[in-house]
């Protein structure tokens, strides 16, 4: 232990560094000990594993098990379904991957005391849908949690990592990382052979649909801070499909999920006018997107395409008929416990608004924009496949291992792989935790330095908003107002209404174009100059300070990935309004960024789109 920039200062050497506990990187850290029985594993957290990640409040339903030994599906099956809801552009290498291994996980979560629902007449479990399954799961981190506790050879709960460490003698391999303690502000510098990054996507860099003191109530964690992708940009790892976020259609206020209401209680929506809209609408969207249309189920970004065009239209509100299902003590037991088990405030809202879902409909609305590589969208790093089935120019390493040497990835980081959810970004965190095993063992003496001058720098970096609001407190004015620096609160509302009002967010229906984007990369430029003078006054607003910078970093990304593709394909998530259509002959291909962190340039290209299962 020493000190650096007037911090405390403990370094702590490890053979895998996995960053983030969510389900990924607690897949990740279960499976390096499995394969790395010796090998030092450290886990980092910004919160406390117990209850952090995307289903710290706990989640209804697993939304990916296939079904093998019961024959339900195949993992061709569910590619094939990623494939059409994701309008043709997934990594198949990737989504099979994932879909003939993560049935064995969920079994391992049943194993671990995971309570899955059964049909009572199959003695299966119970289906909500093709792909999910319901379980009682309020407690379902805690349970992940516990073992990959018990996997860890040190858990560091409240630490927040800001920065990766490269390689001194090569720049393209990863040496560790640094961050701080949001408890003591110690800071922490980590000496690892190799990096599994399992953060989080991410949220509020749009403007919630939420005001005031509800701003905080978001679809997606508001926890989750971008840095799947601030920690990984400016390495120079490359980056696919960072316009591909998703809007959710949920329902209004509380940001209640829709799909065990759809699926499973066999709920629908109708416009204001008691119509089914869709049909109705079907033609439009077949112009809009050709054959892709004609999948069932179809998309969900067209689904929200429909819904959008009839509030644009005047027929809204969107209600969901509760009252047409819940004829029955269980099915009302299943409506109540889909909200109680992970979206408590959406029954509050039932009750705060006299809502009785078994009298009368409630009303649906379309989110503002995430950015995640987890759930039905796919942003995220670049990764090698498996060796068995991915495609040569898929392939230049180890599995799940990004364009950065030593760097690998899971659930949000991961791009190209659709519809992982909890089971699956658990999945891809055994995956990635083999992988980086045999990575380390094939290391032999070859390691990683760090540098001691760029660890320094950082330090000083890091802990600079502090000084900085040390020194211009004193002339704060108007109450928060001060000429010398940003709050951290400041820079995120400014980021959130500049990537809504040009960006594609709610109060434009979604809607962009070239020109738009264009002075969104100008006013991104100059909310980053001004990060450099944020200010924070205490630990936990260093934290914010912190995720902002990802969060901006990632706002970045999305913004030029999005000017980068000239068409619209996913109708329903954004729209680029010059050029509106589906255009298969020219975009059939992933969206690829590089970012120069020395210089600042980023660099686009395209990357080809292999189909391997027909």
């Amino acid at each position: 232990m020493g000190r650096l920039s007037g911090h405390k200062v403990h370094y702590v050497d490890a053979d895998i560094l996995v960053i983030g506990g969510g389900f990924g990187g607690c897949g990740a850290v279960y499976e390096s000990r499995y394969w790395g029985r010796d090998m030092k594993i450290v886990l980092v957290e910004k919160a406390n594993i117990e209850r952090s990640g995307a289903v710290a409040h706990g989640l209804s339903a697993i939304n990916c098990y296939i079904g093998l030994r019961t024959n339900e599906n195949s993992p061709e099956d569910f590619v094939r379904y990623a494939r059409g809801d994701l309008m043709g552009l997934v990594r198949e290498d990737l989504v099979f991957d994932i879909a003939r291994h993560v049935d064995a996980t969920v079994h391992k979560f049943e194993e671990w005391g995971l309570p899955i629902m059964k049909d009572e007449q199959t003695g299966r479990y119970l289906r909500e849908g093709r792909w999910q399954i319901m379980i009682h799961g309020e407690s379902y981190k805690p349970i992940i949690a516990e073992v990959a506790r018990k996997s860890a050879s040190l858990v560091y709960n409240r630490v927040m990592v800001t920065h990766l460490l490269m390689d001194k003698r090569r720049p393209d391999r990863v040496a560790g990382a640094v961050g701080f303690s949001v408890r003591d502000g110690a800071f922490y510098v980590f000496r690892a052979k190799a990096v599994i990054v399992g953060a989080g996507g991410a949220s509020h860099i749009y403007r919630p649909r939420s005001a005031g003191e509800g701003m905080g109530r978001t679809w997606y964690a508001p926890w989750s801070s971008a840095s799947a992708y601030g920690l990984l940009i400016p390495t120079g790892a490359k980056m696919i499909q960072m316009e591909n976020k998703i809007v959710l259609a949920r329902f209004k206020d509380g940001y209640g999920p829709v799909g065990a209401w759809f699926l499973l209680l066999k709920c629908y929506a109708t416009n204001a006018l008691g119509e089914k809209y869709e049909a109705r609408r079907f033609a439009e969207i077949k112009a809009l997107v050709g054959r892709y249309a004609d999948l069932k189920p179809m998309p969900t970004c067209l689904r929200n395409h429909a819904m959008l065009e009839e509030m644009k239209a005047g027929h809204g509100p969107i209600y969901m008929h509760t009252e047409a299902v819940l004829d029955t003590p269980e099915k009302e037991k299943i409506g109540w416990e889909d909200f109680l088990d992970m979206t408590i405030g959406q029954a509050v809202v039932w009750a705060a608004q006299n809502i009785d879902p078994r009298e009368r409909p409630s009303e649906l609305i379309t989110s503002e924009p995430y950015v995640m590589g987890s759930h039905a969208t796919c942003s995220g790093a670049w990764a090698s496949g498996p060796e068995d089935c991915a495609p040569a120019d898929y392939r230049w390493g180890y599995n799940r291992m990004t364009t950065v040497s030593g760097l690998f990835g899971a659930g949000d980081t991961i791009g190209g792989s659709a519809h992982k959810f909890s089971s699956g970004s658990f999945t891809e965190g055994r995956l990635a935790g083999k992988s980086a095993v045999q990575y380390v063992q094939d290391l032999k003496e070859d390691l990683p330095e760090i540098d001691e001058s760029e660890v320094q720098g950082l330090a000083a970096k890091v802990f600079r908003p502090l000084d900085t609001y040390r020194v211009g407190r004193n002339e704060i004015v108007a109450g928060t107002v001060a000429p010398t620096y940003i709050s951290p609160l400041q820079g995120l509302l400014r980021l959130e209404k500049l990537m809504d009002e040009y960006v594609g967010g709610y109060t434009s229906y979604y809607v962009t174009n070239e020109h738009l984007l264009n002075r969104a990369v100008e006013l991104l430029a100059l909310l980053r100059e001004d990060l450099e003078s944020i200010g924070a006054e205490d630990l936990h607003q260093l934290q914010r300070a912190w995720e902002l910078h990802h969060r901006v970093l990632t706002a970045e990304a999305v913004t030029r990935h999005t000017l980068f593709r000239q068409e619209t394909r996913w109708p329903g998530y954004y729209y680029r309004a010059d050029h509106p259509r589906l255009n298969d002959s020219a975009w059939h291909v992933f969206t690829a960024s590089e970012y120069n962190a020395r210089t600042g340039d980023w660099h686009m290209s395209k990357l080809p789109v292999h189909h391997i299962i027909s």
